[in-house]
């Protein structure tokens, strides 16, 4: 029985003599994510440090984007885990790889413990890699049809099987909670193992066929110094991944050193922050009301600097909750005369 070497790992063909070729399209295609995620992170950074507006990155077609690059991701290790593993299970390289991904995931939760301790990650990209990839080695000898009708049953229980049970932070991997949790990365089991279920699928029919012959040696004839870069960035992805941000922020940092970014509008920010939590429960022309009623008793009360930097408690705060009563009840009795 013969094995060669694809994407990193050890391939063979069952009980065929058939040699697989190495496809450095494979890399090539794990490479064009990497700069795709270094180009999103670049984008929250600048938000971050107040150059863009910050929910640029979190909404409309950079959401998009971000759940594009984390599905490319993990459709390429379902994919990469069917050609590691085509003979039989390799548990050395195999748990050596694990535990590189675990590590790292590991690093990335203290890190951002104690850089963002509000948002910080506890199961992203990284993590969700991770515990795909034990799950996925349950799909390698399954018919590739039950893999599919997993993965379209994975993408919607999201949508059936919510329940408050899953609020609880111990269970907010699974990805069923009603409430998602705040994270800078937050990459739940459910809906994502999708992905990783069909680039597990895909690989299988792709090495049932001709087509690993016929893209070995596709775009060589024309290879430049950018398609090697690429192949060189897609075999050191987990690297590349643990240091680029890092490096990206320090840039900007520095930047906003040398050109500081515009001073920010608080009384936007409040504004903004208050329609978001305030939609989640009542309609905009409510929410209008009341965030605007709030505003402007706190700028005239005098509380608004302090309620900005920190300084009270809105929790506990006895001011705080007589202008919520308050500017509650008149964006009610507003909402009423519209009625």
């Amino acid at each position: 029985m013969t094995t060669t070497v694809i994407d990193g790992n050890v391939a063979g063909d069952g009980g065929t003599r058939r040699r697989l070729p190495r496809i450095p399209l494979i890399d090539q295609a794990r490479g064009v994510a990497l700069i795709a995620m270094a180009i999103y992170h670049f984008t929250w950074d600048l938000g971050y440090f107040g150059y863009i507006d910050p929910e640029t990155a979190t909404t409309g077609g950079w959401r998009l984007f971000a759940r594009a690059i984390a599905g490319s991701f993990l459709f390429l290790v379902g994919f990469s885990l069917v050609l590691g593993h085509r003979n039989g299970f390799h548990m050395r390289p195999f748990l050596l790889r694990f535990g590189k991904i675990a590590l790292a995931a590991a690093a990335i939760t203290i890190t951002t413990w104690f850089a963002f301790p509000q948002t910080f990650i506890f199961f992203g990209i990284l993590h969700a890699i991770a515990a795909a990839s034990l799950i996925g080695l349950l799909f390698l000898r399954l018919p590739v049809a039950v893999t599919l009708l997993v993965a379209a049953a994975v993408v919607t229980a999201p949508f059936y099987l919510r329940a408050p049970v899953f609020d609880h932070p111990a269970l907010w991997w699974v990805g069923l909670s009603p409430n998602p949790p705040r994270s800078n990365d937050y990459v739940p089991l459910l809906p994502w193992l999708a992905p990783v279920l069909l680039g597990i699928a895909a690989a299988r029919l792709f090495v049932a066929s001709t087509l690993p012959e016929r893209l070995a040696g596709f775009g060589t004839a024309t290879k430049g110094w950018w398609k090697s870069l690429l192949e060189k960035a897609g075999r050191h992805s987990l690297a590349i991944y643990l240091i680029h941000q890092p490096v990206l922020i320090a840039l900007v940092y520095g930047f906003s050193l040398v050109v500081p970014p515009p001073a920010a509008d608080p009384a936007a920010g409040y504004t903004k922050s208050c329609m978001r939590a305030c939609s989640n429960e009542r309609d905009a022309g409510f929410c209008q009301s009341f965030c605007g009623c709030t505003l402007e008793r706190l700028v005239g009360e005098n509380l608004f600097a302090d309620l900005n930097s920190g300084a009270i408690d809105v929790t506990t705060d006895e001011r705080i909750a007589t202008i919520s009563s308050q500017c509650t009840a008149n964006a009610e009795a507003g909402s009423d005369l519209k009625e």
